[in-house]
């Protein structure tokens, strides 16, 4: 089940769970539900208390019916696949930068032959400078991996909506271990 069909669940429970409880309440008002002394003041203030028990009730029904239309309406359609959204409620999404520099490492280290990679990301937002150094297995390829790089690079700059104003790519090449 979703997250919204898990909520319509527990509000259709809750729902019955509160008219279970009027119920029980209108039919019986024995002693040993209420107590005998909240019995006691609820006959005292009579009209006042089901007065406030019926605003309470309203209040509880809209406060879930507001968080059922929350959690039940489909997302804003110009808000899907977008990072910035301009116009009367403007919104953006932030990235931290070494959560950008752990995915294009993930993708640099997916390359064969590479073995570790390691990204620094400087500069302003829209034009970084990226640093790249790649640890190379004896037996890669410079320009498989020269284009591995390069198309991550691309990847990158197309997900993050940026442009790298300066490339560096070093790339080590690490003696084979017996």
């Amino acid at each position: 089940m979703t997250d919204a069909a898990h909520r319509l669940l527990w509000t259709v429970i809750g729902l019955l769970l509160v008219v279970g409880g009027a119920t029980a309440l209108a039919v019986d008002a024995d002693p040993v539900l209420l107590g005998a002394g909240l019995l006691d003041a609820w006959r005292l203030a009579t009209p006042w208390s089901t007065l406030a028990a019926a605003v309470a009730g309203l209040l509880t029904a809209v406060a879930g019916q507001r968080l059922l239309h929350r959690s039940v309406r489909r997302p804003d359609p110009a808000l899907r696949g977008m990072l910035t959204r301009p116009g009367v409620r403007p919104g953006r999404t932030r990235l931290a930068s070494d959560v950008l520099v752990r995915a294009l490492e993930r993708d640099l280290v997916g390359a064969a032959g590479v073995r570790r990679a390691r990204v620094v990301l400087t500069g302003p937002p829209p034009r970084p400078d990226v640093w790249v150094h790649v640890d190379l297995a004896g037996d890669a390829h410079a320009a498989t991996v020269r284009a591995h790089v390069h198309a991550a690079v691309r990847r990158f700059a197309t997900t993050a909506d940026c442009r790298p104003a300066h490339l560096d790519m070093t790339a080590r090449i690490e003696p084979d271990r017996p």
